[in-house]
């Protein structure tokens, strides 16, 4: 009979996928749980003051920091300086001294320090907690972009990590406890176990797939059920 094909077949899947269901799940309502500010550090970041553009006399000439291969610069501020960011041709980036000229990156260890402690909000910094700072040349499982980054260990209660770009001189990822759980979860939930960064990747589309039957034969038994409550009230 069909409905006794459908119903081992409904066991067998069920078998299958039942574990990864349940990773799902759970998957969802770990990431519904913390709020998204809180995954990403940004309850952690300083609010900064905004900055007034120093006169155009004070600035160094945009030429001065100008070469053929310039595709863009932009004023902006580094901490309290003011700087000019040039982007090239090939999608690289400096940041010059808007003032005196001076190449301020890539950046050292020590600026990299300062420019996250001024953007973590949290720790009054002191010897026993001052941040830990070490160039990072390779992708680990905490951060995936551009390499090399400096890595800035904050030793606060929640694990806290800054990592800031030498060449941008700015804060590129904020890593924490929540955000290690949030990601622990959000790879099983995608079922990219390495990167943990594809949601299209094969192991997902076929547990989805099995899913899908597992949904549709348990609906059939379902309808069968009903049918035949209904025969015998007849």
């Amino acid at each position: 009979m069909l409905r006794q094909k459908m119903w081992k077949w409904h066991r067998v899947i069920g078998y299958v996928i039942g574990l990864q269901v349940l990773l799902w799940t759970s998957g969802g309502v770990v990431m519904s749980w913390f709020d998204i500010e809180t995954v990403r550090g940004e309850h952690n970041i300083t609010v900064q003051e905004p900055h007034t553009l120093p006169s155009a006399e004070m600035l160094l000439p945009i030429s001065q920091v100008l070469s053929e291969n310039v595709t863009s610069v932009k004023l902006g501020y580094l901490l309290d300086e003011p700087v000019y960011n040039v982007v090239y041709d090939d999608e690289s980036n400096a940041i010059f001294s808007a003032t005196t000229g001076e190449a301020l990156t890539p950046l050292g260890q020590d600026m990299a320090t300062v420019i996250a402690m001024a953007d973590f909000a949290k720790v009054d910094f002191t010897s026993e907690a001052a941040p830990e700072t070490k160039l990072i040349e390779q992708n680990n499982n905490e951060y995936r972009g551009a390499v090399p980054v400096w890595q800035v260990s904050m030793h606060d209660d929640e694990g806290t990590i800054i990592y800031i770009s030498p060449t941008e001189a700015r804060v590129v990822g904020r890593r924490n406890n929540v955000w290690r759980l949030y990601d622990f979860f959000w790879m099983l939930h995608i079922m990219d176990y390495e990167n943990r960064t594809d949601f299209n990747n094969i192991l997902v589309q076929i547990a989805s797939f099995i899913a899908l039957l597992f949904t549709i034969t348990g609906g059939y038994l379902i309808y069968f059920r009903l049918v035949s409550k209904k025969r015998k009230r007849r």
